[in-house]
């Protein structure tokens, strides 16, 4: 990374800011082909995807103009001219946002100091408690702030992990443990990342996330190189989850988050499961066993 950078530049992932709307433009462009989006596809190629010019044609702008935006030149450019080329990359809502905050920062927010650590407010632990389905809530930051029994049941015992450990980007890449609670944890593994990538660009202030990042760079192969992917995420509400238990074997959760109002963001997720079905005998199963407090 460059000792010089401007004010604003610097995304707290650890990347120039100015990299990270350049390799994330490039990263949308190589997964659409020309016959994708009614071009002739002609001359060899070096890389996969569209080229420069192609894109700016589809997007209606020059090529000049298209390039100054890939070398991370943003500021200038107008809110049709960046819709223009969501719309050319066929870009999904998330990732229209991404690349407006990549290209435009709030300079204000980017220099803003972290915010204190959260707590969670008693009434929602009350509240956590007195849901019959795995539930917990986590900050942007993916820390996880509160939880009940079934959730501890489900995905393991966070109270028996150091508040720093409570984290779920950190639980998915680093404990071996919390992913064989999946049946399929690449598949997790690819959306949290995707989270992560997404909540980082909106706290471009938060230390925290420059922390986490380089920890899971340094420490997790895979996350290297689904972060290398430059998706962007916040979880697709309803997709079905499958879990593996030791007692009960697999079975099958709804991912419904909410987000709270009020104060910091923070999420309270909820995994339901489909009325009448084998995985909703599994839970109950579990909640049965499960009277013991947690801590």
């Amino acid at each position: 990374m460059s000792s010089h950078v401007a004010p604003g530049d610097q995304l707290t992932s650890g990347l120039d800011r100015r990299t990270e709307l350049r390799e994330f433009l490039r990263s949308r462009r190589a997964r659409l082909r020309p016959e994708d989006v009614g071009l002739p596809s002609y001359g060899r190629r070096r890389v996969p995807g569209l080229r420069r010019e192609e894109l700016a044609q589809l997007a209606g702008v020059s090529y000049a103009y298209y390039a100054r935006l890939e070398q991370g030149y943003g500021d200038t450019m107008s809110a049709e001219v960046l819709d223009a080329v969501a719309r050319a990359l066929r870009l999904t809502e998330e990732e229209r946002g991404h690349l407006i905050r990549l290209a435009q920062p709030d300079r204000q927010s980017t220099t803003q100091a972290a915010p204190p650590p959260q707590r969670l407010r008693p009434t929602l632990q009350h509240l956590l408690d007195t849901l019959g389905v795995p539930a917990f809530v986590v900050s942007r930051r993916m820390d996880i702030l509160g939880w009940n029994r079934l959730a501890a049941a489900v995905f393991g015992d966070w109270g028996q992990l150091p508040p720093e450990e409570r984290n779920v980007a950190r639980l998915t890449f680093l404990s071996p443990e919390a992913r064989d609670r999946f049946a399929d944890p690449e598949r997790v593994a690819l959306g949290i990342a995707g989270v992560l990538r997404m909540n980082a660009g909106k706290s471009p202030g938060d230390p925290h996330f420059s922390s986490l990042i380089q920890e899971l760079s340094q420490k997790s192969e895979e996350f290297r190189r689904l972060w290398a992917r430059h998706e962007v995420s916040c979880g697709i509400i309803g997709e079905s989850v499958r879990m593996r238990h030791p007692m009960v074997g697999e079975f099958d959760l709804v991912y419904e988050p909410v987000t709270l109002p009020g104060g910091a963001p923070m999420r309270l997720m909820t995994y339901p499961t489909e009325p009448g079905s084998r995985s909703e005998e599994a839970l109950r199963m579990l909640a049965s066993w499960e009277m013991e407090p947690l801590r």
